[in-house]
């Protein structure tokens, strides 16, 4: 990686939306750090793609709802950053990875919560924590909330929660941070056909249609809607956007 290229960190980086993102940055001049939590054929794939547009790119193995590995992974990547670049440091961290849950309130288990809450909550706290020492002043966090923060759908109980926790975090990320220079920004996907969820929204007609008919710009989101404006949000244009909530959601229940 040189030394002249910004460097972004990117969880969940091998599909979906995850992958649009570390694609994005790349093609604004960002260095790609990605990670994977068990398909590193689809990651490594994503590293060619990312080589291929004239950036470098690594991947790495994480699972972002273990808390006690955060420490040796980020050991390994600034470790792998020091001998690429001469510096353990980069500049984005976007907290991306997560999986979908869907169960009614009254059902979900404790198991299911838990795990989720390690995933979409915990996890995002105390990777940012422990990647703060490395995070170059001046640099960005962005968090991956979701429509289901602001509007409900039955079934997203915890998830949407969890996510509206992280959207309260962000603002304290800004404000704490604002002292060094970093801004921290929340993008809120609404609902997007990936395999996501086993592909809930690209697979099912009837929920895409039913999306459709309540967007204003009449389909469901795909990957290609949102992977740029997390890559904007990493560019000197965007300095001044702190502590706020972008929905991209083609203007869903509005």
């Amino acid at each position: 990686m040189a030394t002249n290229n910004k460097i972004a960190l990117v969880t969940g980086g091998s599909r979906g939306l995850g992958k649009n993102m570390a694609l994005s940055l790349a093609k604004k001049g960002i260095d790609v750090v990605l990670t994977y939590n068990s398909n590193q054929p689809e990651a490594d794939k994503v590293v060619s793609e990312i080589q291929a547009l004239g950036q470098k790119a690594f991947a790495f193995q994480l699972d972002a709802g273990n808390i006690k590995s955060f420490g040796n992974f980020l050991g390994q990547v600034t470790t792998h950053l020091q001998e690429q670049t001469g510096s353990p440091n980069f500049d984005f961290l976007i907290n991306n990875a997560g999986t979908a849950l869907y169960a009614p309130f009254a059902e979900t288990t404790e198991e299911q919560f838990d795990t989720a809450l390690n995933l979409h909550y915990k996890g995002v706290f105390f990777l940012t924590q422990k990647a703060l020492p490395f995070l170059n002043d001046g640099g960005r966090i962005i968090n991956i909330s979701s429509g289901l923060a602001r509007f409900s759908f039955p079934g997203s109980s915890a998830y949407g929660s969890m996510k509206g926790a992280i959207e309260v975090l962000t603002r304290y990320l800004a404000k704490e941070l604002g002292p060094r220079g970093i801004a921290a920004n929340v993008v809120a996907p609404g609902a997007i056909a990936t395999d996501f969820g086993g592909g809930h929204v690209r697979d099912n007609e009837d929920v895409n249609a039913q999306i459709a008919g309540i967007t204003a710009l009449g389909r469901v989101g795909l990957p290609d809607d949102i992977g740029g404006v997390v890559a904007f949000l990493c560019t000197e244009e965007a300095r001044w956007i702190n502590g706020q909530r972008i929905e991209v959601s083609g203007g869903m229940n509005l």
